[in-house]
């Protein structure tokens, strides 16, 4: 969604905008008005789970959009601080519980105020909304767990691709998250999410992206499946794959913090299949 489609609706009733910075991003201080935080590092994400940003349950995720005054017949507009980053996880969520009327902030906050659009003060002490009626119907299969995607690595009609850093796929990178095996899932490619953005820190037009996934999806496209470090930028992928063209995608909920813990899962260095260098495509 572009800026000023936003601007020109933003005290349209049952609009909700939602901000789901995580980490360092959480820090800006300012806000799209009248926004609300969508909290990837709290309540939005599995408590329960050893692993990072993992999908909570349907009731769970019930509750934290009713707190966020989210309605079923609301219109969301997600963003983050960032650009395009973790606004694409919140996006997946509501689709992946079924919530369609969502859309992820073209370039995020950095974009809203190059266009001399207007911001406000967080305000960690505002008045909580009045609780919506949105309910979670959950579809199977939009997140998925180790098993699928290992049946998915053998599958010649299947491809799974991760979102990270080349250097990171490589295993010449240090994991970010203590304890993580350096390298990939064998059979995996690479395509790093900041190659699907411009650089103003947009999505690529579609045709671009199509670009970027056609020599890593090729004929085998019948599913796609998107890993990251912890199932964040994956979904950066989701989202260019859903505007490329592309159906049969799922996000691997653990990722890299799962797939990379100490186990008997099987870990492959080196460069393997990739994409194309950043910038491919571009005209």
């Amino acid at each position: 969604m572009d800026p000023a489609w936003l601007a020109a609706r933003l005290t349209t009733p049952g609009l909700v905008v939602l901000d789901a910075s995580v980490g360092a991003h959480r820090g800006a201080g300012r806000r799209v008005p009248g926004a609300r935080r969508f909290d990837l590092d709290g309540p939005l994400s599995d408590r329960t789970s050893p692993l990072p940003h993992t999908m909570p349950g349907p009731a769970a995720f019930t509750e934290g959009l009713r707190a966020l005054g989210v309605d079923d017949t609301s219109t969301v507009v997600v963003y983050d601080t960032a650009g395009i980053h973790s606004s694409a996880r919140a996006w997946w969520m509501l689709r992946a519980m079924g919530f369609d009327r969502v859309a992820v902030l073209d370039g995020g906050l950095p974009a809203w105020t190059a266009a001399g659009l207007p911001v406000e003060q967080c305000a960690p002490d505002a008045a909580a909304p009045v609780p919506g009626d949105f309910t979670a119907r959950p579809r199977p299969g939009w997140f998925v767990g180790a098993g699928t995607v290992t049946a998915a690595l053998a599958d010649p009609a299947a491809v799974v691709l991760d979102a990270r850093t080349r250097g990171r796929f490589a295993g010449t990178e240090p994991e970010p998250r203590t304890g993580l095996r350096g390298g990939h899932m064998p059979g995996a490619v690479n395509l790093p999410f900041g190659d699907l953005l411009d650089g103003t820190g947009r999505l690529r037009p579609a045709a671009e992206l199509r670009e970027l996934f056609a020599p890593l999806a090729g004929a085998r496209a019948e599913r796609l499946l998107f890993s990251c470090g912890s199932g964040v930028t994956a979904c950066v992928l989701a989202l260019g794959a859903e505007i490329a063209g592309y159906g049969g995608l799922a996000v691997y909920d653990g990722s890299w913090s799962d797939w990379g813990r100490p186990s008997e899962r099987p870990v492959a260095t080196g460069t393997g299949a990739s994409g194309p260098p950043p910038g491919a495509g571009a005209r």
